[in-house]
């Protein structure tokens, strides 16, 4: 008898390329991104919801409704149950034109990612209590994202974090796994720093002020 060959995944892009010309120029609810997106929905889905935010020119008040999803979905990795997304979230809409916005941007990216995505350095991805712990970060850049911060880069380097870990956990692929680790890292630093300044700043007013007093 002769085995069938399993077909192989589709590209984001691929399936990106459906949506959009699924859509159009309406407004998409994320219920019909997860039913086009089918086995591999949930994850494609926070890739997919990572995109405008790690591009140069992010889409404007996006990052609280889709930052909300991602933390939801991570937070059922996390405990390590099944992705799932409440019906009010799965109502909201994608606004209009948004995957030929995301596309214009990522397109070319997303091609070359997909062309060194590959299952690697298994021991990063083999346990399930590994990759329940990926999903913690994925959870607490998903945190940060949401929050309208009024910080330059307070949406690109948590948006990247989450980008190429749930890439990593998608493909299995141990490089990308690390390397959101590494964007965590820088991310984490970044907000130590400016908390920082901030908290210099505030003591040097504080002090003039008592200095005035």
């Amino acid at each position: 008898m002769i085995k069938r060959s399993r077909p192989l995944p589709r590209k984001l892009s691929e399936e990106l390329a459906d949506l959009h010309a699924r859509a159009g120029d309406r407004a998409v609810p994320l219920r019909e991104v997860i039913f086009v997106l089918r086995n591999r929905a949930y994850l494609l889905l926070i890739v997919l919801l990572a995109l405008p935010f790690i591009q140069p020119v992010p889409l404007p008040g996006l990052s609280t409704p889709l930052g909300l999803a991602i933390v939801l979905i991570a937070l059922r990795l996390s405990l390590g149950q099944k992705p799932w997304l409440p019906m009010k979230i799965q109502r909201a809409r994608l606004p209009a034109g948004f995957f030929g916005r995301v596309l214009s941007f990522t397109a070319r990216l997303l091609r070359y990612l997909e062309s060194v995505l590959r299952p690697r350095w298994a021991p990063l991805t083999e346990t399930a209590l590994l990759n329940q712990l990926h999903a913690i970060v994925l959870l607490v850049s998903a945190l940060i994202l949401l929050l309208p911060l009024p910080i330059p880069f307070s949406n690109l380097l948590p948006a990247w974090a989450i980008f190429l870990l749930a890439c990593g956990l998608l493909e299995r692929d141990g490089l990308f796994i690390l390397l959101g680790y590494v964007a965590f890292a820088v991310g984490t630093a970044y907000f130590f720093f400016l908390g920082s300044i901030a908290n210099e700043a505030v003591l040097q007013v504080w002090g003039w002020l008592q200095s005035k007093g």
